[in-house]
C-alpha cells in the first residue's frame, strides 16, 4: 500500500463526518473527508442538542455560533396528545445550570454549515462528488476506494450514515424499520394564521396512543418547527407503500383541536419511515473504524443521534492524543469508551417511544406517574446529559 496522503481519511460529509473531521483537525492530524454529493448540504429540519453535545461544541468553539443561529429554549415539555394537558417538564435553565451548558434547537443545515465553515478554517480537505465503495487495509494504512479515486490514511472513519456500506465489513445486519413514519414542517412565524395556542419558547412533545407530535422555535424564534410521527397501518400489513398522507390523518385524528391544527404545515409531498439497527460490538477492523448513523444508528425519541456522533468524534480525537502515534490503541480505546454507552442510548430510544405511544391502562398509569414526577428530578437523563 502506498504511503498515506493524509493522516485521516473520512468517508461521508454529514453531521458525524465533518465533527470527527473537525475534532481530529483541532488535534493536530490532516484530515480528508470523502463526500458523494456535488456539493456539502443537510436535508431535514430541526435538531435538538442536549449539553452532552453543547458541552463539545463549547470545547470546540461553535457554542456561540450555534446559539446565535439556533434558540435556547425555557421549558422541554411532555404534553398528553388526546387531551392536550401537560404531563411534565424540564425547566431547561436548570437544565443548563446542572449539566454545565445549555440546551439548544437549531436547524439541521445550520448546525452543518457552521460545522463545514470550521472544518475549512481547521485546514480540513473538503472532497465532494466522492463516493467510497469499500476500504482497503493493511497493518499500518487504510484506503478509502471509489470508482475514480484512492485515497490512503493512517485511519479511515466511516461516517456514511445508517445506510452504510462500510459496515458491511463489520456485520451483515439491516436497518430495521420501526413501522413509524414522520412528517416535518417549517413555516416562517409570520406564515402561520393563528399562534395563540402554540408555545414559543418550549420544546413541546404531544404524546399519544400510536403517535406523537413535536414542536419547537428555530433560526432565533423567525419559523416554526414541526414533527409528526406515527404507526403505519400500511407497514404493520406489510405494504409496500406506506407513511401516506390518508394515515397520517387517520393516526391523528384522535388528537387534541392544538395538535389536529399542526398537520397542514407539514410537507405532505415526502415523508421519512424510521429506522434504527441493532447495536454491534466491533467498530474496528485493522484500521477501518465506525463513528455517527454508520456505527449505532437510533431512533429519535431521546433526540441524540447527532450528540452522539459528536460525542464519538470528541471521544476518537481524545484517544489518538492520548496514544501520540499508537493508532491501533486508539482506536480500540475509542470503541472500547462508546459501544456500551451508545447501545444503552440505542435501546433506552426504543423503550420511551414505547412510552410515548402507548394507549388504555398504560397510558392512564404513564400520565400518572409523569403528572406526579417532581421537575428537579433527573434520574432518568443524569446518565445521558451528565456524561
Amino acid at each position: 500500500m502506498t504511503a498515506p496522503d493524509v493522516d485521516v481519511v473520512i468517508v461521508g460529509g454529514g453531521i458525524g463526518g465533518l465533527g470527527n473531521a473537525l475534532a481530529l483537525a483541532r488535534a493536530g492530524h490532516t484530515v480528508r473527508v470523502l463526500e458523494q454529493a456535488p456539493e456539502f448540504g443537510e436535508v431535514g429540519a430541526g435538531l435538538q442538542m442536549a449539553p452532552n453535545a453543547t458541552r463539545i461544541l463549547r470545547s470546540w468553539g461553535l457554542l456561540d455560533d450555534v446559539v446565535g443561529l439556533g434558540v435556547t429554549p425555557r421549558r422541554l415539555v411532555l404534553r398528553d396528545a388526546v387531551d392536550g394537558r401537560e404531563l411534565t417538564h424540564l425547566d431547561l435553565a436548570d437544565v443548563a445550570r446542572r449539566y454545565g451548558a445549555p440546551y439548544v434547537v437549531i436547524h439541521r443545515s445550520d448546525l452543518h454549515s457552521i460545522l463545514v465553515r470550521a472544518c475549512r478554517d481547521a485546514g480540513v480537505d473538503l472532497v465532494t462528488s466522492a463516493a467510497v465503495d469499500d476500504v482497503e487495509t493493511d497493518a499500518e494504512h487504510a484506503t478509502a476506494v471509489g470508482t475514480t479515486r484512492r485515497d490512503t490514511g493512517r485511519i479511515v472513519v466511516a461516517a456514511d450514515g445508517l445506510h452504510s456500506r462500510l459496515r458491511r465489513r463489520f456485520s451483515d445486519d439491516e436497518p430495521v424499520s420501526s413501522g413509524y413514519a414522520a412528517y416535518r414542517g417549517v413555516l416562517p412565524l409570520a406564515d402561520l394564521p393563528d399562534t395563540r395556542d402554540l408555545a414559543l419558547d418550549d420544546v413541546v412533545v404531544h404524546v399519544g396512543p400510536g403517535c406523537h407530535l413535536v414542536q419547537y422555535p428555530l433560526r432565533r424564534g423567525e419559523v416554526f418547527n414541526q414533527v409528526a410521527v406515527f404507526h403505519s397501518p400500511g407497514a404493520q400489513a406489510g405494504e409496500a407503500e406506506w407513511g401516506t398522507p390518508d394515515e397520517l390523518d387517520a393516526a391523528f385524528a384522535g388528537t387534541c383541536a392544538t395538535v389536529r391544527a399542526a398537520l397542514p404545515h407539514l410537507w405532505r409531498d415526502r415523508w421519512w419511515r424510521m429506522h434504527d439497527r441493532e447495536p454491534i460490538d466491533t467498530w474496528v477492523q485493522d484500521r477501518l473504524v465506525l463513528t455517527g448513523d454508520a456505527a449505532h444508528p437510533m431512533l429519535q425519541y431521546l433526540a441524540q443521534g447527532a450528540c452522539q456522533a459528536i460525542e464519538d468524534a470528541d471521544t476518537l480525537a481524545g484517544h489518538l492524543a492520548g496514544t501520540p502515534g499508537d493508532w491501533d490503541a486508539a482506536l480500540v480505546a475509542y470503541a472500547k469508551a462508546r459501544t456500551a454507552r451508545t447501545a444503552l442510548v440505542q435501546r433506552t430510544a426504543r423503550r420511551w417511544g414505547e412510552l410515548w405511544h402507548c394507549d388504555g391502562l398504560f397510558r392512564a398509569t404513564r400520565n400518572a406517574l409523569l403528572t406526579d414526577r417532581s421537575p428537579t428530578d433527573y434520574r432518568h437523563v443524569d446518565w445521558l446529559y451528565g456524561a
